[in-house]
């Protein structure tokens, strides 16, 4: 199948600014389709997410707008080219196990049972492309990993732009190599989950411009710059280091059409929280979130185990946030949360865009 549409490109954006694929709830088609009538490229988080639900999605953003907009899928460890393989090392077992032991007193004090673990789950991974092939999806974007370059190419035929989550300049290098069409290239600062390509890796700490700017030297293709964008300045740095756009997801989570949680929205404007923290013990995976009582307890035993310790917390995190609790919710944000407003998402492309 061979698409004779034009590919989306950057340059199309009358803005740009990219609304940052946020799964587990708070990216919504509205909240999508809001970012791309404000000018910028609104974006669906497939990770985690039904197929049939990333259908529905797909086609609700598609009768809010005619814009341009993106789906983000994640990359299971065995359709990463950057970690080929999907044998799981004893040791990780043996850890998990230890974790799933450790976690017994949350899973008592919230009355769920932690379920069993599958470390060759690929969250639909096969389904999903077929369905974004299907649908000529204008953007598909990928985090956690490399995808080979026959999927580059198979999205790039059904006309669909495809881009990849960068933290190094080896993770740049190595997905321009196999075809990727832009990078977002993602610093420390950025709320939710780095985008290491592998799952044990230690993402670097270089500020986002340095990192930008070393990318832009390695590689030709576009960059989205993201992590800690906050204000028209932020956006001009990364602009000024080398990148063609900038991502925001933090400044979205309390606009109007973000599907955030109430638990969530209320800690991110509360004031009860001071600061964020980088930790695996919500999902194995290295992510930045609002610092509670649950990452203090459990950040120095949670094992580098993606997709296991992910499945072990969720029914924590689901009790929790039917409870109110945010203590042991995963409350994913940068450094600037307490910017986050309650507002039109609109409001937050034009902050970023004029000050």
């Amino acid at each position: 199948m061979t698409s004779t549409a034009p590919r989306f490109r950057l340059t199309d954006l009358p803005v740009p600014f990219v609304g940052a694929p946020m799964a587990g709830g708070p990216s919504t088609p509205a909240l999508a389709a809001a970012v791309t009538a404000a000018g910028g490229l609104g974006f669906l988080a497939a990770g985690n997410r039904p197929v049939e639900g990333v259908r529905a999605d797909v086609q609700a953003v598609r009768a809010r707008t005619t814009g341009p907009f993106g789906v983000n899928v994640f990359v299971p460890q065995a359709a990463n080219t950057a970690e080929p393989g999907s044998a799981v090392d004893p040791a990780v077992h043996r850890s998990v196990a230890a974790y799933r032991e450790a976690l017994q007193e949350e899973a008592r004090h919230y009355g769920v049972e932690l379920p069993a673990t599958d470390p060759a789950d690929d969250d639909g991974w096969t389904a999903k492309l077929a369905l974004l092939e299907e649908l000529r999806v204008p953007v598909v974007s990928f985090t956690f990993g490399l995808p080979a370059a026959s999927v580059l190419e198979r999205l790039a035929a059904a006309g669909t732009t495809t881009s990849v989550t960068v933290t190094s300049v080896p993770e740049a290098r190595a997905a321009a190599g196999a075809g990727a069409d832009l990078l977002i290239v993602q610093g420390p600062a950025a709320g939710g989950h780095r985008g290491t390509h592998r799952a044990e890796g230690v993402p670097g700490e270089d500020p986002l411009e340095v990192l930008v700017a070393a990318v832009r030297a390695a590689v030709g293709i576009p960059l989205v710059a993201a992590g800690g964008i906050a204000d028209r300045a932020d956006a001009e740095a990364a602009r000024s280091a080398g990148a063609d756009a900038v991502q925001v997801g933090t400044l979205l989570l309390r606009t109007h059409e973000a599907g955030t949680a109430p638990v969530y929205r209320e800690a991110l404007g509360s004031g009860r929280y001071r600061e964020t923290a980088v930790t695996r013990a919500f999902s194995g995976r290295p992510a930045r979130g609002l610092r509670n009582g649950f990452i203090d307890r459990y950040t120095h035993i949670a094992p580098a185990a993606y997709p296991q310790v992910n499945q072990l917390t969720k029914p924590l995190r689901a009790a929790a946030t039917a409870a109110g609790d945010p203590e042991a919710v995963s409350l994913w944000a940068g450094p600037a949360f307490a910017a986050a407003r309650e507002c039109p998402a609109s409001d937050v492309v034009a902050q970023i865009a004029r000050g």
